[in-house]
């Protein structure tokens, strides 16, 4: 299995020379079967370049996972050039939207209406095909499996485990850990901390032993009781994560789109200090922080 990353910023593109080393593009991670079987993680403008790298093998036929419809994980879909050219075939899958009861064939529908983009969803001519998933239902991919698994965001967000001959990749999306909202003196708090607590074990056991964590890393852990309910997560709590389920890698990614390169090396480093990683150790995953251009081979 192959992975590599073609957009790695959260929110917003942030083109510049204060990004340059790292990127700009928004979330799009290109996961390869051994089979070849392609695999597509988000839609942010990293799909762009993607797109054009596929130019050259067509016809193609790429599986694109959306984890949510937030606009920095779909902006870029409209300028899949795939979909431009007969002969292809694009499957579209994600979950359903909770406000209207619609499946993932939404995302597309809304984005090319002719008042925000030149060209209808109808006039593509790639075969597209949309499915609306649901989460702990493993699919098969050739020799891939996709698992989707709901993590907490203000919407539906799947994050997704791909397994392929006995390697396993996992990326969150965009992802909070859940939180006991109550103070232990209120009514509800034993039940909710309860809750709380099977959550994460939950996902823990799902992801126990993992190859690579993909995961969203927006703050440090120094910002976040300001960014409460945002539904993101911090480097050092990711960490710990990694730990806590044996993952053999941690990639850290959706970085906040204010840090320049010098910026998120620093809090990087900070955060590994803090969490005193020691690189190498018995239990203590390898920790990177997620460029475009990464590339992984399992």
């Amino acid at each position: 299995m192959k992975v590599r990353f073609w957009g790695v910023r959260g929110s917003i593109p942030s083109p510049g020379p204060k990004t340059v080393r790292y990127g700009g593009n928004t979330t799009c991670i290109e996961v390869r079967g051994d089979d070849d079987t392609l695999i597509i993680l988000d839609a942010g403008t990293g799909i762009f370049p993607l797109a054009q790298s596929l130019l050259t093998r067509l016809p193609v036929r790429p599986n694109i996972f959306i984890t949510h419809t937030h606009w920095d994980h779909i902006h870029g879909l409209p300028f899949f050039t795939p979909l431009y050219i007969p002969g292809n075939s694009v499957r579209i899958h994600g979950a359903y939207d909770s406000d209207n009861g619609r499946g993932i064939e939404q995302v597309l529908d809304v984005q090319m209406q002719y008042s925000y983009f030149p060209i209808r969803e109808a006039e593509l001519r790639a075969a597209i095909v949309y499915q609306t998933l649901t989460a702990g239902e493993p699919m098969a991919l050739n020799d891939a499996v996709v698992t989707p698994l709901q993590l907490n965001h203000p919407v539906i967000d799947f994050g997704y485990r791909i397994d392929c001959n006995g390697k396993s990749v996992f990326f969150t999306g965009d992802h909070e850990p859940w939180r006991n909202s109550l103070a232990p003196e209120d009514e509800g708090w034993a039940e909710c901390e309860q809750k709380v607590k099977a959550q994460q074990a939950g996902l823990d056991a799902a992801l126990a032993g993992l190859d690579v964590l993909i995961v969203d890393s927006s703050y440090t852990a120094a910002e976040y009781p300001a960014k409460i309910g945002w539904g993101h997560g911090t480097l050092e709590g990711n960490i710990a994560w990694a730990r806590r389920i044996g993952a053999k890698k941690l990639i850290l990614t959706h970085h906040e789109p204010t840090r320049s390169d010098d910026e998120l090396e620093r809090i990087f480093s900070a955060a590994q200090e803090n969490c005193g990683h020691r690189p190498g150790s018995a239990g203590e995953p390898e920790i990177v922080l997620a460029h475009e251009g990464l590339e992984l081979l399992l």
